[in-house]
């Protein structure tokens, strides 16, 4: 799949049908059976669709899928008390937790795209995030994000191969997989499905996408949301074999005294990033697109498409804090001239 053709469609304005339905308006003779389910898992809305000819092959993949992105949300939240996960945050300052190789795989593969963006992605975000409550409009006191803010720093975490344990060296320090481990989940439950012997399937949890094949003999849709409308979709990209994931301000905020409040924290501040307002990563996998989405909109959109260019199969759309679309150069062969960005339309 080009990400030219994709852009073709962002830029013309097709609207996208939450339903994922094929590109095409032929039907074939004889299509392939459809099953589509969804869940609440991870706290948010898991979909798993999956496309082949036997009911009940498809079925069992799909209860699949979804059993393993419930074990991973008992491996890997940090609101349950009893994940691995939390354990960890728990001991911090006391002892190492030794945990199973799949996490401390995750934790690695988090501290690497820590590495790579300069500290924008940072799963020690939570020492600072964990005093933020967006479901209640909180701001936290300025003097305890100032006190916190040292304890966000990713090379504090002690990672031991041998042993399998991870150690946080400080009672204030705390980690948590927001911004990766549903994007880790995402290429689980592909993976399961491909077990199966499904070839052909999305999965959608949040604001991430994972997507394998076809919808029978068409692509998959995806939609691209406009920030600033609820219910309101930019454009359409139909992919195969891509993921792709989106980071918002608009996912979860609240307004005090006329301040918004997203949940996306600039790791140097404490406080919500504020250079971009969304931006949508295409990659090979989940990890990588879920991981980079939230590392590129904390970055903004001059470092974050620096960032982007370095990488191989690897796009971006950038929605900056003034609605102006920036766009890598993997997506700039559209008449758009020399530059990666364009003004977006405004909205009446």
């Amino acid at each position: 799949m080009s990400y030219t053709r994709a852009l073709a469609l962002l830029t013309s304005g097709l609207l996208w049908s939450a339903t994922a339905e094929p590109v095409s308006a032929a039907t074939p003779a004889s299509p392939p059976l459809l099953v589509s389910e969804e869940r609440v898992l991870m706290g948010t809305q898991v979909i798993v669709k999956a496309v082949g000819e036997d009911r009940k092959r498809l079925d069992a993949a799909v209860n699949a899928a979804f059993d393993e992105v419930s074990r991973l949300e008992r491996l890997m939240s940090n609101f349950m008390p009893d994940t691995e996960l939390s354990r960890i945050n728990q001991q911090a300052g006391v002892s190492p937790v030794v945990v199973s190789r799949e996490l401390l795989w995750v934790i690695k593969r988090s501290l690497f795209f820590s590495e790579l963006s300069s500290g924008a992605f940072d799963i020690s975000f939570a020492s600072v995030g964990k005093l933020w409550n967006f479901r209640n409009g909180v701001v936290p006191d300025p003097d305890a994000v100032k006190t916190q803010l040292p304890f966000v720093n990713y090379r504090k975490i002690r990672l031991n191969d041998e042993h399998s344990s991870v150690f946080l060296p400080t009672p204030e320090m705390e980690i948590g997989l927001g911004g990766i481990g549903k994007g880790y989940a995402m290429d689980r439950a592909m993976a399961v499905l491909n077990e199966h012997g499904i070839r052909n399937a999305m999965v959608m949890a949040g604001g991430d996408t994972l997507i394998r094949g076809k919808n029978g003999d068409d692509l998959w849709r995806v939609g691209l949301r406009d920030p600033d409308k609820a219910e309101g979709i930019l454009a359409v990209l139909p992919l195969e074999d891509q993921a792709i994931s989106t980071s918002g301000d608009y996912e979860r905020f609240f307004i005090k005294d006329g301040v918004r409040y997203h949940h996306i924290l600039d790791t140097k501040t404490g406080y919500p990033a504020a250079r971009c307002r969304s931006v949508t990563i295409l990659a090979p996998d989940a990890i990588t697109s879920d991981a980079l989405s939230t590392a590129v909109f904390v970055l903004g959109p001059e470092r974050g498409l620096a960032l982007v260019e370095r990488l191989d199969d690897v796009e971006a759309i950038i929605f900056d804090h003034n609605d102006t679309i920036h766009l890598s150069s993997g997506l700039a062969g559209l008449g758009l001239g020399a530059t990666t960005t364009t003004q977006r339309t405004p909205q009446p």
